[in-house]
């Protein structure tokens, strides 16, 4: 019965995310050195955006390795994995409402340092650009079911732009997005054992990127920088800024 029950999932999540289309998946890997003080590591993030005629697809990977934090052993591997994975849905592409999509979304992984526990998210996506589409804006307003966690209002609210050639500066691009949901989460913990609880998280990435291949003929490569911004994120209470350099090579 578990079986016949898997296998009724990975088809349903097989017509939700693999669509007939021609367009080609936006495909990139990003590198970056975290200075925060907390933090002090590289991660990984693997990404890819790809629209069909039945709406779009979004997800990345974070691969941190911190192996300073590891178990002392034999192994190495990443010291936390974390996905996010939506699917908008939008069969009316074509009318006045082209603009509003449903959106499917999971959240999870695993770290060392603090367990993240299995997300879904449904709810709606509104799209506004400009007239040539380098500039655009992503309002999500989603349910949220976190495992095992309560919330006072299980909802996330969720803004992604993107601005391409900023300041008319060819291959300067500013992108990001913010996030921010009710979840009841301990904090600071303390070596008593005792811990802070909070309600409420928020965290936001911008990142500045500059396509400085487009002057040797490499077209995929950029620099850039991503600042996270968060409140209560994680196991960490309170307002944290952590900088960041890196690379991104567009596939």
């Amino acid at each position: 019965m578990k079986a016949n029950k898997m296998t009724l999932v990975m088809a349903i999540l097989a017509i939700m995310f693999i669509a007939p289309a021609k367009a080609k998946a936006q495909v990139n890997a990003q590198l970056f050195y975290d200075f925060g003080t907390d933090r002090k590591f590289a991660t990984l993030t693997l990404e890819m955006f790809k629209q069909d005629k039945w709406g779009n697809t979004y997800f990345f990977i974070d691969h941190d390795f911190n192996y300073d934090q590891h178990v002392a052993g034999p192994n190495l591997a990443p010291g936390g994995t974390y996905l996010e994975i939506a699917r908008c849905l939008n069969f009316w592409q074509n009318s006045a409402i082209k603009n509003l999509s449903l959106q499917v979304e999971y959240n999870g992984g695993i770290t060392k340092s603090y367990p993240i526990n299995n997300a879904w998210l449904v709810g709606v996506d509104y799209f506004l650009h400009s007239k040539d589409f380098k500039n655009t804006l992503n309002l999500k307003a989603l349910y949220k079911n976190i495992k095992k966690k309560d919330s006072d209002v299980p909802m996330q609210f969720t803004a992604v732009w993107a601005m391409n050639d900023l300041f008319g500066v060819k291959g300067l691009k500013f992108d990001g997005f913010a996030d921010f949901w009710w979840e009841d989460h301990a904090v600071d913990f303390r070596e008593d054992g005792s811990c802070d609880m909070k309600s409420t998280v928020f965290i936001s990435e911008p990142q500045l990127w500059y396509n400085v291949g487009q002057h040797f003929g490499v077209d995929n490569l950029s620099l850039g920088t991503e600042i996270e911004l968060s409140n209560n994120f994680g196991s960490t209470g309170g307002f944290k800024c952590r900088p960041c350099l890196g690379v991104k090579w567009d596939f």
